[in-house]
């Protein structure tokens, strides 16, 4: 048996402890206000120089004194208040304030257009909206479909273009509130995410969730917390990889984050990690591939502090995970969840402390999602809720009960207005089921888990995740188009890149001004991650015989196609 693989002991000592009343904000500000005030909680900076560092004592003032503004402008327990800001300070109170008013945080990401913030306003039926000048024009123009969206507060340079600015909102209150006393499973945050069919569904996550991701974040970070821990993700803090898998449990543990507003950049990334001592991290695949061909030997010049780099959204591949090792001095801990069920399945490495401690983990295994973090029960399953033999392929789906026969934490409530989804996302008696992600995986004989492909048509593009439904619903509002799939196309770089077979509606023909002009009006209206990089015409869509489209074949063709031009 491998000497450094204490998994066993790790994930059956394991044993979740609840308490009936929780709030994430009482636990990640609240409490370190009281116990070190002074200690540095966000440390900003903005791409064009600008510096802040703000403490636990600001972040609590600041939350209670929005919580008193919302609560004035009406906002009442349970409902839905949108967040949408880059990583800065107003974004962290933003969140500590919503949660401590026992409202529902709902963060959404800058870079949305205008038809994607309407769909998620209404649909959530939002009645305020935190924004700043990121995306302040695209929500004003979204407004008038979210006949629910009563206040909008403007922050930073959009002020003077929303309902009340954030500085008058703060000033008129007092820095005192007193929070609403929630459950834990009360809902805290409304992510939408993407699907194969039909628009976002919106996953309600309650407080205990951020419990139930604590064992991924600890073992996938290498034991942190650490007494000098710093932490800086280029993850999108509107995301649950920005939100749940970074802000969040740093706070929670009392700890340093770095919010950076701007670009992500390679270079950037190394020497703002070096410059402000960051010794933890999330980075995409994407952003590891980036910093390996910009800087292939990092610590020739960088002095970097690193100890621990977690990786999700995509396989992080030989290469990546080799140049980790070697020229970061850090073995990457690839990292598998999703919103509804976050922090389910990674790696862990060893720690010796500054006392000279050792914190046991197992050893990772270059191309493996990872086993089960401690707390979670995960399986390998067929169709009809049976696990299947280790090496077979079947859905990845994690269990209602721990190992012990316990509630595991981790799950959400349910998908918002949408009960049919949430049933078929289970499978088994309520208190005794499966919770399936969609994901196709092998189980070896060791409890690892080696990742096959999406048991539907979602699939990541450069991290992003991208359900065809949206950007096909989209295209197909163009007057040239009259029928789209979405499927992805393999890219070296980015894992995949975003395609879409066009079928034209009569009296248009295909073209260079014509693909343009259909990635314009994608971009316009979604996000810019969403719009497809490759345009085919076509001039009819495989369809099932119930007049479905076979997004299948088509991404078979891609596929094909790539083999060929890598064996050329």
């Amino acid at each position: 048996m491998d000497a450094t693989d204490h998994y066993a002991a790790l994930h059956g000592g394991l044993r979740w402890s609840v308490p009936e009343h929780f709030n994430i904000a009482a636990a990640c500000a609240t409490r370190w206000a009281r116990e070190k005030p002074q200690a540095v909680a966000i440390r900003y900076e903005h791409e064009d120089g600008r510096c802040a560092e703000f403490s636990y004592r600001d972040l609590q003032a600041n939350a209670d004194r929005l919580s008193n503004a919302l609560a004035r402008l009406g906002v009442q327990r349970g409902d839905r208040v949108a967040i949408v800001m880059p990583q800065r300070f107003e974004t962290a109170v933003a969140n500590m304030a919503v949660y401590q008013l026992g409202a529902v945080a709902m963060p959404l990401s800058m870079l949305f257009g205008p038809d994607a913030l309407a769909y998620r306003l209404q649909h959530s039926e939002a009645v305020a909206a935190i924004v700043d000048e990121s995306a302040i024009a695209n929500l004003r123009t979204a407004r008038p479909q979210c006949p629910e969206l009563r206040s909008v507060i403007a922050v930073g340079e959009a002020a003077g273009l929303g309902d009340i600015d954030w500085d008058a909102a703060l000033a008129a209150e007092q820095a005192a509130f007193t929070a609403v006393r929630t459950k834990a499973d009360d809902a805290a945050v409304l992510i939408y995410t993407s699907g194969t069919t039909g628009p976002p569904k919106g996953a309600l996550i309650p407080h205990r969730a951020l419990i139930g991701n604590l064992s991924g974040f600890v073992c996938s970070q290498n034991w942190f917390p650490q007494d000098d821990a710093v932490f800086w993700s280029p993850a999108d803090w509107a995301w649950t990889g920005g939100l749940m898998d970074a802000l969040l449990p740093t706070l929670y543990f009392g700890r340093e984050i770095v919010a950076y507003q701007g670009r992500f950049g390679p270079e950037r990334a190394l020497e703002l990690m070096a410059r402000h001592g960051v010794t933890h991290t999330f980075l995409f695949p994407t952003a590891l591939k980036a910093m390996l061909k910009a800087v292939p030997q990092p610590r020739e010049r960088y002095a970097l502090k690193l100890r621990a780099i977690m990786s999700a959204g995509e396989a992080v591949g030989d290469t990546v995970f080799a140049w980790c090792r070697d020229a970061l001095g850090v073995v990457v801990n690839e990292m598998f969840g999703q919103t509804e069920i976050n922090y389910i399945v990674g790696n862990c490495g060893r720690f010796v402390d500054a006392k000279g401690r050792v914190h046991p983990g197992w050893p990772a295994r270059p191309g493996s999602m990872g086993r089960a973090y401690p707390g979670h029960r995960i399986a390998v399953i067929d169709d009809d809720g049976r696990e299947c033999p280790r090496g077979t392929p079947g859905d990845v789906a994690v269990h209602r009960l721990d190992v012990h026969g316990h509630p595991d934490p981790v799950f959400f409530l349910g998908y918002w207005k949408n009960e049919d989804a949430t049933r078929a996302k289970f499978t088994g008696d309520p208190a005794d089921s499966w919770c399936r992600t969609g994901d196709t995986a092998v189980m070896d004989g060791d409890g690892y888990l080696w990742y096959q492909g999406r048991s539907d048509d979602v699939f990541k593009a450069a991290g992003y995740r991208i359900g065809p439904s949206e950007v096909e619903n989209c295209l197909v509002k163009h007057p040239a188009v009259a029928n789209a799939a979405v499927v992805p196309k393999p890219d070296k770089e980015r894992g995949a890149v975003v395609k879409a077979y066009v079928v034209l509606a009569p009296g248009f023909a295909p073209g260079d001004a014509l693909v343009e002009d259909l990635q314009r009006h994608v971009r316009g209206k979604l996000a810019p991650y969403e719009y497809p990089k490759e345009i085919e015409f076509i001039a009819a869509l495989p369809m099932t015989t119930t007049g479905k489209v076979q997004r299948k074949l088509l991404r078979l063709r891609e596929e094909e196609r790539a083999r060929a031009t890598a064996a050329c």
